[in-house]
């Protein structure tokens, strides 16, 4: 059973990796700018962020997690963050401060891409929203098992974010020998406006929740 533990919650895990997002967005801005490792990197932050929570959530956080006000308050200043990154991302792209030749000198970052790949992570609401509903199920199930279920549990959850992620890492990476710095500049603005454009999504869902 633990095996099918492990198996489901990898395939499971998916549903929430592969779809497209600020995560997913960010992987390939850091990828242009410090290759392949920026995936794993990204996702190691990720996965700490993830494994905080399922601590919360066993230690008996859910209902703080379902809750309305923190939702709202993860859709706004989640949204405010994603915005500073994409405005970060037009800017640079405009001015071209940005180059592909970064990599083999000092980086341009404010943050690593460890934080970077929690700070992204807990800015969409998405993500707790998944957490509380399909995760928090699934977290049930596993601690029927006691600890061994959670490890089967979250091993097989985060190895799908690591390898879809490491995928699109090494599949951007290699682009890059055939890839000019307008082409990257070009990638970086439209990574830049989709960070914007979902952000406003956000802050306009907990507006909403707010006028509700």
């Amino acid at each position: 059973m633990l095996l099918e533990l492990f198996v489901t919650s990898w395939i499971l895990g998916f549903s929430g990796a592969m779809m497209p997002g600020p995560l997913l967005t960010v992987t390939v801005s850091e990828t242009t700018r410090r290759g392949a490792k920026a995936g794993p990197l990204l996702m190691a932050g990720h996965a700490l962020l993830e494994l905080a929570l399922v601590a919360a959530l066993i230690l008996g956080l859910k209902s703080f997690l379902n809750n309305q006000y923190f939702i709202i308050t993860v859709s706004i200043v989640g949204g405010l963050f994603l915005i500073w990154m994409g405005y970060g991302m037009l800017r640079d792209a405009r001015q071209g401060n940005i180059s592909l030749e970064l990599q083999s000198g000092p980086e341009k970052v404010l943050v690593g891409p460890v934080l970077t790949g929690m700070l992204v992570s807990l800015s969409n609401p998405y993500w707790t929203i998944w957490w509380a509903t399909v995760g928090l199920g699934y977290l049930t199930s596993a601690w029927e098992y006691g600890m061994a279920g959670l490890f089967f549990f979250f091993t097989g959850h985060i190895l799908a974010d690591f390898t879809w992620y490491g995928v699109v890492a090494v599949a951007i990476a290699r682009g890059k020998k055939v890839m000019s710095d307008r082409l990257y500049r070009r990638i970086i603005a439209v990574c830049g406006a989709f960070l914007i454009g979902l952000a406003l999504t956000f802050i306009w869902n907990g507006i909403v929740r707010i006028a509700g």
